[in-house]
């Protein structure tokens, strides 16, 4: 009897199925075990691609870092070009929450983080800020990004009114209406955040350049 044909694997596959298990299951809940038998194959196939777990993450982490725009950086006014990126970015990472923590730990050795870190640090040093404050900025705008992403200030507060006793006078004032206007509240926050944040900046650009 004939031998089944070997089912043919590429990174692509590999890392397109892992990110949807990441996104399904968690990270925590992530293994190469059950990525395996996502794609129907053996363990030990997957190895012939990638090293270790932590390779497919790191793939599966350039691969989410890759969808964010950089091409507003070096043409666009400093302050509206980190304003673009920063939405692009945050609704990168949004769309598949679960992978921040681990995309945020740095670039690495990824390519496409390296290159979106070498498009900020370069788009702010030609429009003359100095590399020392090139580098605060590029982290500070991480910080920022990054920590809006990791999740919902809104779906943090319970919507039964009833855990708001006269323990918490302000808050029973509207914190179990919070839930129902989650895209209102963060985005609104992250939008004033950034107002305020790129302000701020551009005051300290007129006193640094």
């Amino acid at each position: 009897m004939a031998r089944p044909p070997r089912r043919l694997l590429s990174r692509e596959q590999i890392v397109a199925a892992a990110l949807e298990l990441i996104d399904a299951d968690g990270l925590d809940q992530f293994s190469t075990r059950k990525l395996a038998a996502a794609l129907g194959v053996r363990g030990p196939s997957l190895y012939n691609y990638f090293a270790t777990k932590d390779d497919i993450l790191h793939a599966v982490a350039n691969e989410v870092t890759a969808a964010v725009d950089t091409s507003m950086l070096g043409k666009d006014h400093w302050a509206e070009a980190l304003r673009k990126w920063a939405r692009s970015y945050r609704a990168a990472l949004l769309a598949h929450p679960n992978i921040v923590p681990f995309v945020v730990q740095g670039p690495g050795r990824r390519p496409a983080a390296l290159a979106m870190a070498d498009a900020v640090f370069g788009a702010l040093v030609e429009a003359g800020w100095p590399a020392s404050r090139a580098t605060r900025i590029g982290a500070l705008m991480r910080y920022f990004v990054a920590g809006s992403a990791l999740g919902s200030f809104a779906l943090g507060f319970p919507a039964d009114p009833e855990v708001y006793d006269e323990r918490y006078p302000h808050l029973r004032r509207q914190a179990h209406l919070l839930t129902g206007h989650r895209a209102q509240v963060d985005e609104g926050a992250f939008e004033m955040g950034l107002s305020a944040l790129l302000e701020g900046l551009q005051l300290e650009y007129e006193r640094t350049v």
